[in-house]
């Protein structure tokens, strides 16, 4: 059966989405408000990143010490933080605590304290997360990777650079803030346990008056280069890969998802059974799709030894080849529809994973997809629709990134 789905939009353009779950006795929340790394000043990239940790430095009557220990109290497990289009606020509690937490957040996003003496001890934990992902080439790679493929501000990453996060000042925080917190274009999903009139009532006294800002103009610039190799004396070479795909509102996005799952979304998918299992190549190698809400992409990632570096790319490009080629088999097929169910189904049981569903589905469709629907539209693809779409892959706009001691013949 579909559960009830409830969504009311306020006049200051604030979307609220609530479905039950009568089967739990959580509830949880996920905004997404549209002040990411997309919307940074360009010479200040990591401002996102400093801010989203700064709302919860103390907001209200509470200072940072006084806020944490409010949600310790309530038992809530929360999470704010910086993407690359949105900033992002989730939390999750028993059901009776979700509106006192809703209450504490309405704060934290409208009413933070920004007190200037917490500012050096946030540049230094972004400091520090520059520093893991030097520590990471695998993640390293990505990031760059979605640098190089996706035009500029898209490819952005919400960690920023060490010129950008050193550079900022307390006002250049709060100039991003008042820009870009704002209610207009900004989504609530609730999922879980909940009284719906009592949630929306609640939800209207917390930001029914929150004040919409004006429209921010993003300029695009072109991404690249589109085959690099990041010269590192590493361990291991970090291969990845990206091609441009169709978005989720497209009529083909479940034909994209199952050629991009059984390409590299499991275990026993192509890309591991053919370069992790049958040749020992690498250890770890996947393949995942990406999406903005205008653009998509398919990413392929594989670490390994750089003598066998050349063989790994070489492999890993066959595999794209031959999907393309070859298109899929039922079986494969089948496969791929019970791990995405499986995780439908886990997702289902999950009030945060759920909330942040609601939110996202809302972001890419401007509606909720029923799980129902999502699950028939699984049930529909044939072994013919995935190997057509596969043949249309665009493999020539492929972006192609080594990170190593030694370039690799690229494509």
């Amino acid at each position: 059966m579909t559960p009830e789905l409830h969504q009311h939009q306020f006049p200051n353009g604030l979307i609220l989405l609530a479905e039950p779950m009568p089967h739990v006795q959580s509830a949880a929340f996920s905004m997404l408000i549209p002040a990411g790394a997309a919307f940074e000043p360009a010479d200040r990239p990591g401002v996102a990143a400093m801010l989203g940790e700064w709302v919860t430095r103390g907001a209200g009557d509470r200072d940072s010490r006084e806020l944490l220990g409010a949600l310790d109290e309530l038992g809530v497990s929360h999470a704010v933080g910086a993407q690359t289009l949105h900033a992002s606020v989730s939390a999750a509690a028993l059901g009776r605590n979700l509106l006192p937490a809703l209450d504490i957040f309405a704060d934290v996003l409208r009413r933070p304290r920004f007190e200037d003496e917490e500012v050096e001890s946030i540049r230094a934990l972004c400091y520090q997360s520059l520093r893991s992902l030097e520590d990471d080439p695998g993640s390293k790679t990505i990031t760059e990777l979605r640098r190089r493929h996706f035009a500029d501000p898209w490819g952005r990453s919400a960690i920023g650079t060490l010129e950008g996060i050193t550079a900022a000042t307390p006002e250049d925080l709060r100039a991003h803030y008042r820009r870009t917190y704002r209610p207009d274009r900004a989504i609530l999903g609730v999922a879980g346990a909940f009284d719906w009139d009592r949630l929306r009532d609640e939800v209207a006294r917390l930001f029914a008056d929150w004040e919409p800002g004006a429209e921010i103009e993003v300029e695009e610039r072109p991404a690249g280069p589109h085959r690099d190799h990041i010269s590192q004396e590493t361990q291991q070479t970090q291969i990845a890969l990206a091609f441009p795909t169709v978005a989720v509102a497209h009529p083909d996005y479940y034909r994209a998802r199952a050629a991009a799952a059984i390409l590299g979304g499991y275990t026993s998918a192509r890309l591991f059974t053919e370069v992790r299992e049958k040749r020992g190549l690498c250890y770890s190698v996947f393949a995942s799709y990406e999406a903005h809400k205008d653009r998509a992409a398919v990413i392929c990632y594989a670490g390994t030894a750089p003598e066998r570096a050349q063989q790994t790319l070489d492999v890993t490009l066959d595999e794209l080849r031959r999907l393309a080629s070859e298109g899929v088999e039922a079986e494969e097929l089948e496969m791929m529809r019970a791990g995405l169910k499986s995780a439908l189904i886990m997702q289902q049981e999950s009030s945060m994973s759920r909330s942040a569903s609601l939110a996202a589905d809302w972001f890419h469709l401007g509606r909720v997809r029923p799980l129902d629907e999502v699950s028939a539209a699984l049930d529909a693809l044939t072994p013919a629709d995935v190997s057509a779409f596969a043949a249309r892959m665009e493999l020539d706009a492929m972006t192609v990134l080594t990170l190593g001691p030694d370039p690799l013949t690229l494509p």
